[in-house]
């Protein structure tokens, strides 16, 4: 990592305190901390509303967001750009365009950074940049503010040891994902580095099923054009191979497919040859695997209904939906405007298909306990309002809870 320097930052610039109150203007929930006082429980009519003891906005998040507001009150006059979405919630990236930070979107994965100049600023949001990326911007000159979580730093150092060494990286993750990108790109740091991304247990199948030798060379080629290394050659690079993740992934599946592959390769190839030619270790973020055991937990007493709230592109968003889907009915919701306590129903991304379907009396009838909680990228007054639409569909107006 290139150490700070006069155009480099990584700590923020000192005004934490004088953006404090812009930040909590913006992101606090009042009904959220009346969910903690009454132990996380809140009753009004007819309707209980549970919330997850560990939900929303986490440290990584919480970190990036505000060293984008430092950014912009450190350089009030000069061009302030952000290198795709700063996290993945619709409502924090409107904010910062509202307060003049440009955002860059890319085509087809590529970003254009034509426009930038040594006299701007450019703020690398909590997902990481490629390595190609960052280079590109350090020769520009401009000033960079680095927001990359701490939690996928760990997950390049783990990915760059696996090259250095000459095992393929095999990242459970989603090919497309800006940080499955970026930690990809650090394994080209080294000569023939190579690396694999699989969604999911179905995709890590098709591993070990070309390590028994029941793969056709061209079909997987074929399927993983887009997920692979260029050179990728699955007669040559499934022989060494270390497991990482992409942090916001379902942390139990990630665990089973390195127990998979490390069980295939001890089959195929025996103990020893295991024991030399594979690695793996658990790079789901600790704020991940908080949020997932806290919905685990809220599920042993199931609510009737399971209210998920975050972004439609937010991974560890998606993750919780998954979890809470297979106990309870689930809805995932963007934010509270999904809700129409007027008409009675929701707008929510189906954990199956991922469309976005419209479900009528999805309340249901008399008492109802209505589980919530939200992803990592999710401020408090997102989550607040949703709770706020909740009783509202039950007639309850939120301003007489107390």
């Amino acid at each position: 990592m290139t150490p700070p320097d006069a155009t480099y930052f990584r700590k923020g610039f000192g005004l934490k305190p004088d953006v404090e109150a812009a930040l909590s203007a913006d992101y606090a929930g009042q009904i959220v901390d009346l969910l903690r006082s009454r132990d996380y429980r809140l009753t009004a009519g007819d309707v209980t509303v549970r919330l997850a003891r560990e939900f929303g906005f986490c440290y990584g998040v919480e970190r990036a967001v505000e060293y984008a507001y430092q950014t912009r009150a450190k350089f009030p006059d000069r061009r302030v750009f952000l290198v795709g979405e700063i996290i993945h919630n619709p409502h924090v990236n409107q904010r910062l365009r509202e307060m003049g930070i440009e955002i860059l979107m890319p085509t087809a994965g590529v970003f254009d950074y034509a426009v930038i100049s040594a006299e701007d600023v450019v703020i690398l949001p909590a997902f990481g940049v490629s390595t190609t990326d960052f280079q590109t911007l350090r020769d520009k000159g401009c000033v960079v503010v680095d927001t990359t979580c701490g939690s996928v730093l760990n997950v390049w150092k783990r990915v760059e040891a696996y090259s250095r060494d000459g095992f393929t990286a095999l990242i459970h993750g989603k090919y497309y994902h800006e940080e499955t990108r970026a930690t990809a790109s650090q394994v080209e740091k080294f000569p023939g580095g190579t690396y694999l991304v699989v969604r999911n247990m179905d995709e890590a199948q098709d591993v070990t099923a070309y390590i028994e030798g029941r793969g056709n060379r061209d079909v997987f080629l074929a399927k993983y054009a887009r997920a692979a290394s260029a050179h990728f050659d699955p007669d040559v690079h499934l022989n060494r191979i270390g497991v990482a993740n992409q942090t916001t992934m379902l942390a139990r599946e990630s665990l089973a497919i390195g127990e998979e592959i490390g069980r295939v390769l001890a089959a195929v190839h025996g103990a020893a040859y295991r024991a030399q030619h594979f690695r793996t270790f658990d790079t789901i973020c600790s704020a991940t695997q908080d949020r997932q055991d806290a919905v685990n937990a809220l599920l042993q007493e199931p609510p009737d209904v399971m209210l998920v709230i975050g972004g439609y592109n937010s991974s560890n968003t998606m993750s919780l939906a998954v979890l809470c889907a297979e106990r309870v009915r689930t809805f995932h919701v963007e934010d509270a405007l999904c809700i129409d306590p007027s008409r009675g129903t929701i707008r929510s991304r189906s954990t199956t298909t991922g469309a976005e379907v419209e479900t009528a009396d999805w309340l249901g009838h008399g008492p109802v306990t209505v589980g919530i909680t939200a992803g990592a990228s999710t401020p408090n007054n997102k989550i607040g309002d949703a709770v706020a639409r909740v009783f509202a569909s039950r007639g309850v107006d939120p301003a007489s809870i107390r």
